[in-house]
């Protein structure tokens, strides 16, 4: 089984209780995610996030339905977690939200490990499109964190998530 590894960095002028707060509410998530994955939650909200929960979600890959379920492996606030997939598209998927208070703000490191099923086929799929797709889904992100954040004030990153939410 070949491992991929996805590792991003972006620096969030924002407090670090604000910053862990945003990413550890499962809710936030359908804000940051892209349209185009028909990304929902199904895991009745708000999620009480600690080591162990687990989070249930529907989503589209190349336009087939897909379940997934995480389990959070680690829960350190504020300066991280890790969610790891139980059932879903992957073989292997560990996401590594790290957070570093930096120049006033916090520095956030996405680290995500993962594998294929399907040997060849899946090393194919990878190359053909979900390398791909992952790196757009983690622009998307990119994105969409540094326009919550732009205002700089705790009340205009639930403002904007709302906003996303309702526009869904």
């Amino acid at each position: 089984m070949r491992i991929h590894a996805l590792e991003r960095e972006q620096w969030i002028d924002a407090p670090p209780d604000a910053v862990f707060a945003f990413f550890s509410d499962a809710a936030n998530l359908d804000a940051i995610t892209p349209r185009w994955l028909g990304f929902r939650i199904l895991t009745p909200l708000p999620v009480t996030m600690r080591a162990g929960a687990r989070i249930e979600y529907r989503l589209r890959l190349a336009g087939v339905p897909a379940a997934w379920r995480t389990r959070i492996a680690r829960w350190d606030p504020p300066h991280g977690f890790v969610d790891v997939q139980e059932r879903g598209p992957f073989a292997l998927w560990e996401h590594e939200h790290r957070f570093a208070p930096r120049g006033g703000g916090v520095l956030m490191r996405d680290v995500v490990r993962y594998s294929l099923p399907l040997g060849p086929l899946g090393a194919l799929a990878h190359a053909l499109a979900v390398r791909a797709a992952l790196a757009a889904i983690f622009d998307h992100r990119f994105a969409r964190v540094r326009e919550c954040f732009a205002s700089g004030a705790a009340a205009e990153y639930v403002a904007c998530l709302t906003a996303a939410a309702e526009a869904r």
